[in-house]
């Protein structure tokens, strides 16, 4: 996406359990402040930094941090974030909100959750595992958001509650380019909308309930977490997912 949009998706590549993996968290930006939705893994930051510079942005404009939802990697980075730019507030959905801020463990990576799949993994791997996901990142959460809630950065970013892949999910629509950030509300494949992975959503019904609250909106595009970009009859790919 051209950067003089204000709307670039990045691209993280992660290595992880079970394999490699790409990640697209956004970054937002006008003429006095920039936003990034979602932060990878833990160790993103610096190429999150580096993508910043490429497209012009520094990272002492970052004003805010919007996570989509509690999930490991959407949230990995935020600490090294804060860490560097403090100036940057971080937003999440108040239902999101403890688990974020580590008063609760994550939902899907908590060792009770984890339990199942590192009883298959192979000793080396398992240990990864246990490294890995037994210090889950934590931020403070400085505001929470709801659904409605319009926030006045790169045109407006207007907040969508979409749960179901956890309570307190969102997405974000980007009011002056009518592009729609998905968060894990959908996935992308080779262009082609999805709804969200059943084995990673919480309550599949209630996600799919959410999906039909897109159609209020003239989208335009979506950008989603996993998989990237979609702008090709992005109405009429909404509109079937919803049914």
């Amino acid at each position: 996406m051209s950067k003089q949009t204000g709307v670039n998706m990045l691209h993280l590549h992660e290595n992880s359990v079970g394999g490699s993996t790409a990640l697209h968290p956004t970054l937002i930006w006008d003429d006095e402040a920039a936003v990034l939705i979602d932060t990878g893994m833990p160790g993103s930051w610096e190429r999150i930094r580096t993508a910043m510079l490429e497209a012009g942005v520094s990272p002492a404009k970052l004003k805010a941090v919007i996570l989509t939802h509690q999930d490991f990697d959407h949230i990995g980075s935020v600490p090294e974030i804060i860490a560097e730019a403090g100036q940057a507030k971080v937003y999440a959905h108040k239902l999101d909100q403890p688990y974020i801020e580590g008063t609760l463990p994550l939902i899907k990576t908590s060792p009770e959750a984890m339990a199942p799949l590192l009883e298959m993994l192979p000793e080396e791997e398992r240990q990864k595992a246990i490294d890995l996901f037994g210090n889950p990142p934590k931020a403070k959460v400085d505001h929470t958001l709801d659904d409605g809630d319009e926030l006045p950065y790169g045109g407006g970013i207007r907040v969508i509650h979409t749960p179901g892949h956890t309570d307190g999910h969102i997405s974000l629509y980007l009011v002056q380019s009518k592009t729609l950030v998905a968060g894990d509300a959908l996935i992308c494949v080779n262009g082609t909308l999805q709804g969200p992975v059943a084995r990673a959503t919480l309550d599949m019904e209630e996600a799919q309930r959410s999906l039909a609250k897109l159609l209020d909106y003239e989208i335009e595009s979506v950008i989603c977490y996993h998989g990237g970009f979609s702008d090709q009859k992005v109405k009429e790919q909404l509109e079937q997912i919803a049914k």
